[in-house]
């Protein structure tokens, strides 16, 4: 082979692929380096068998860096505090405050500015609370390992390796970094976090047989992160750090986050009340100029209207919900990282999820012991439990689940000899002393036990292995294996007890006796989370890197439906269209690399989806940070906790369907107040304006304005506690900013009516057309506009509180639908209170006057009449365009 070009000089020069991913160079040396000899990959990499010695580890540090991975990065407290200022929706009333300090209402401006205060602060808290908890929870990867320096095994941290160390590998051992095996003895490695491949795959110093295409193909390469399941190995570090194909992983976390669909909502809202601000403001304050001819007056009166048209309190009703909701969840055991993500988890209608762990056991169970026409054999499950419990070399996962199965009493059963594993007979036999004779019992892979047999047993009976029906006995493990079982052989053959010595050449003319078959089983909680999750209206995707035949296998043991599945390989062959549209209809996905699950995320966030993706491996971590709201668990590996805005404390689908329940209610609360404030502030300011041109004096003064939509602020501060109907929680919720708009533009202007009816009264039956009498003295004239005021202040609040409990429920309200307890004390409350204020010490300085007895009764016959023809536009509107 081609001596390939020395290896430091490029590493010293070597970058990051522009795309973040593991560099197309970094992983050509790999491929090379594995192809080659052992000998000539030491030489490459300017090593030996005996390692490095400490003066060129510190030169090749000082060169190379640390082995260490790229890390989110942590925001320092200004940082963060100027983040959460950047909301629009935050400066909006940072400028609402500002500017109601500037025109002299210093009790406007502090109370929106401790609102601010306190949510952001609220927030802050409860994020900082939870990202400390992710951080204690859970397995850290191991931060120490063997290599050898100068010849002598030596115990160093992680972020010391370099490239051209020698490592020592063995069970229970984290790769600390992308090697080439040198020397391997029954090694196994787990590649799940990589890869979701449930089943260890085996490591030798062999270099691959034909070429490969992708590292992950080489049957010599241990890649950073991957555990050692059994077995020894010596391994030279080719990459490290950032350019591993873990490390280029995590490098991709450090991007920037896309938009979820809680912030687009949150945002489209804001921007929406902004622009309807503004051109209200500007209106009201050129009709109130016109009309009146005090401008000064109408910059206040609009200013007022501006701090009027704000929802103060959606920053407060939107913390206290999220904080609300993760302290509900917290008692699921679900740790919530990011607050909005509580509200994301209740908007997705698409879950996609690897499938070791989650839909399985993770655990290696054995399923099937049968004979050679399928028949169950406890004969078979005999010999099998005798070779797996007298073998003396590391015991697999295989054969624990054989020992786990059955408790057999050997106590009569003597181990005589043993022939071990190896890869190139890929199977293994003890001699057992067994019912008077010494029995040869093998275990391997069925196409090596089919080599050494001559003969198949049927019961009792024992006939010839030909060639002829060979391939009919073959049918029961193809079964198998279409149905996703791992199949191995099992076989035996009888010798005297004088023969005590035994050797590969025994393995010969052997009588196949059955075979036994393994699953990771699925978890008995899936199939009904998969159910509660389809009647929830939550598809499920399956994104894993495992097989197709067991990750169809489970998947119908499930019920998720789907008719065929697709591989990474079959992906990356389509064209964009193509590719959309099997993203689009496929539902499972299967032999996938960290890329393509990223990829896939995506596409189904750009059809519109609210997607979340549930992972707990390193090839997650990207498709976590893609979804909407990312979900792992605290066994996950660190890089997937950090990309997630979720942690289970138990990985199951069930605490996940409460979790989306939790967020749909969380998300129906929010609603409530957006769809209340939006609607009532509209119709109010409606009234407004044509109040303004109509009258000769103010229809409300700017502090009655600020009064008013104080009192109704607090009335809405029962809602995170408020009852939430089933209805509104059978089917994925989301942001729908023209859905909002059109509530807006139907529902607000239900108000206007009785606000102008009132003007009606206000006029007419309480006479303060008298105002306009050239003959009454300016105080009079003064306390007629104050009556008006009065009457209008007191009829806005009471309707707009009142109707709170029928936008609140599509039912007919307090008779179907009840608000909760708080919610009914808040509003209940704010209502006695604003008909309390004429009469109280503080109507003075509201500019109040206590109000005639009979007005009552027409507000009472306005509430009663509002309330009705509000539930039946509610209705009208709800089934035109919500389908309810």
């Amino acid at each position: 082979m081609t001596k390939l070009p020395l290896l430091l000089p490029f590493l010293k020069k070597r970058g990051s692929s522009a795309n973040g991913g593991i560099s197309s160079s970094d992983e050509y040396r790999l491929i090379s380096l594995c192809s080659s000899s052992v000998q000539s990959t030491l030489s490459e990499l300017e090593t030996s068998a005996r390692g490095l010695s400490e003066k060129e580890v510190d030169r090749r540090i000082s060169e190379f860096g640390r082995n260490e991975l790229s890390q989110l990065k942590k925001l320092s407290f200004w940082e963060d505090m100027f983040e959460r200022f950047k909301s629009p929706l935050v400066i909006q009333l940072l400028i609402i405050a500002t500017v109601s300090a500037i025109i002299g209402e210093a009790t406007s401006s502090i109370i929106v500015g401790a609102m601010i205060l306190l949510s952001v602060g609220l927030s802050y808290i409860l994020d900082s609370r939870s990202n400390k908890e992710v951080e204690a929870l859970g397995k850290r990867v191991q931060s120490r390992t063997y290599v050898l320096r100068d010849g002598a095994e030596t115990e160093i941290r992680m972020s010391e390796i370099v490239p051209g160390d020698i490592v020592l590998l063995q069970a229970g051992a984290i790769v600390p970094a992308d090697v080439r095996v040198i020397s391997a003895k029954d090694f196994f490695v787990s590649e799940s976090a990589l890869t979701g491949e449930s089943m260890p795959v085996e490591k030798t110093a062999n270099p691959p047989a034909e070429p490969v295409k992708s590292a992950m193909e080489l049957p010599n390469a241990c890649f950073m992160g991957t555990s050692v399941t059994s077995g020894t190995a010596r391994a030279v570090v080719v990459t490290t750090g950032a350019h591993t194909l873990f490390g280029a992983i995590s490098k991709k976390l450090i991007e920037r986050r896309e938009e979820t669909s809680f912030d687009k909502g949150v945002r489209s809202f804001t921007w929406l009340m902004i622009r309807f601000m503004l051109v209200m403001v500007s209106v009201v304050f050129l009709i109130v100029g016109i009309t009146k001819g005090n401008w000064l007056e109408a910059l206040l009166f609009a200013l007022s209207v501006a701090v009027g048209l704000t929802p103060e309190m959606l920053p407060m009703i939107v913390t206290v919900n999220l904080a609300k909701g993760a302290l509900a969840m917290a008692k699921k055991k679900v740790i919530v990282k990011k607050l909005p993500s509580i509200q994301n988890l209740g908007s997705i209608n698409i879950l996609c999820t690897d499938k070791t762990g989650t839909l399985t056991q993770d655990k290696v169970v054995l399923e099937h012991h049968v004979d050679i026409i399928g028949n169950k054999s406890d004969e078979v499950l005999n010999y099998a439990y005798l070779n797996s419990y007298f073998q003396t070399g590391l015991k697999n996962l295989l054969d624990r689940a054989v020992i786990e199965h059955v408790d057999l009493n050997v106590d009569e059963c003597h181990l005589v000899d043993e022939l071990p594993f190896d890869f190139q007979r890929r199977r293994m036999s003890v001699v057992v002393e067994y019912e008077g004779d010494n029995v040869l019992i093998c275990k391997g892979a069925v196409e090596e036990i089919y080599s050494c047999c001559t003969h198949y047993q049927i019961d009792e009976e024992i006939y010839p292995l030909i060639d002829m029906i060979r391939a009919d006995l073959f049918e029961e493990v193809q079964k198998l294996n279409q149905e996703g079982f791992r199949v191995l052989g099992i076989a035996y053959r009888e010798f005297p007890r004088t023969k005590t010595t035994f050797t590969v050449q025994d393995e010969s003319q052997l009588i196949l006796l059955g075979y036994i078959a393994f699953m990771d089983p699925p978890k008995e909680s899936a199939t009904e989370a998969i159910k509660l999750l389809a009647k929830a209206g939550v598809g499920v995707k399956v994104l894993t890197g495992d097989n197709g035949l067991v990750t169809e296998k489970v998947c119908r043991d499930v019920g998720i439906p789907f008719t065929s599945a697709i591989t990474g390989a079959e992906l990356g062959a389509l064209d964009a269209a193509a590719f959309s549209e099997k993203v689009r209809s496929c539902e499972v996905f299967v032999k996938l690399t960290p890329s393509q699950k990223e990829q896939i995320v995506k596409e189904l966030r750009r059809q519109g989806n609210i997607v979340g993706y549930m992972g707990d491996g390193i090839n997650d971590a990207t498709a976590l940070k893609a979804a909407d709201v990312g979900i792992s668990v605290d066994s996950a590996v660190d890089v997937a906790k950090e990309s997630a805005d979720i942690v289970l404390l138990e990985k199951s689908l069930l605490v996940l369907e409460e979790g989306i329940m939790e967020g749909r209610r969380i998300f129906a609360n929010i609603i409530k107040y957006i769809r209340m404030g939006a609607s009532s502030n509209f119709g109010n300011m409606f009234s407004v304006l044509g109040a303004s041109y109509l009258l000769p004096f103010l229809p409300m003064q700017p502090l009655q304005i600020l009064t008013n939509n104080l009192l109704y602020d607090f009335s809405q501060t029962g809602i995170p506690m408020d009852n939430v109907d089933s209805e509104l929680i059978t089917k994925p919720v989301k942001w729908d900013i023209n859905n909002i708009k059109r509530f807006m533009i139907f529902i607000g202007p239900i108000s206007s009516i009785f606000d102008y009816a009132t003007f009606a009264l206000m006029w007419f039956f309480f006479k303060t057309s008298a105002y306009l009498d050239p003959g009454i003295a300016a105080a009079q004239k003064d306390a007629i506009a104050r009556l008006f005021q009065t009457g209008w202040f007191v009829e806005s609040l009471l309707t707009q509180t009142l109707i709170v409990h029928i936008i609140r429920t599509r039912r007919i309200p307090f008779f179907q639908s009840r608000a909760s307890g708080p919610m009914l004390l808040t509003t209940l409350a704010v209502m006695a209170i604003g008909a309390w204020l004429p009469y109280s010490p503080f109507a003075a300085m509201l500019g109040l006057v206590p109000l005639p007895g009979v007005y009552w009764l027409w507000i009472a016959g306005f509430l009663i009449t509002y309330s009705v023809l509000t539930h039946k536009v509610k209705r009208w509107f709800m089934r035109r365009f919500e389908g309810a």
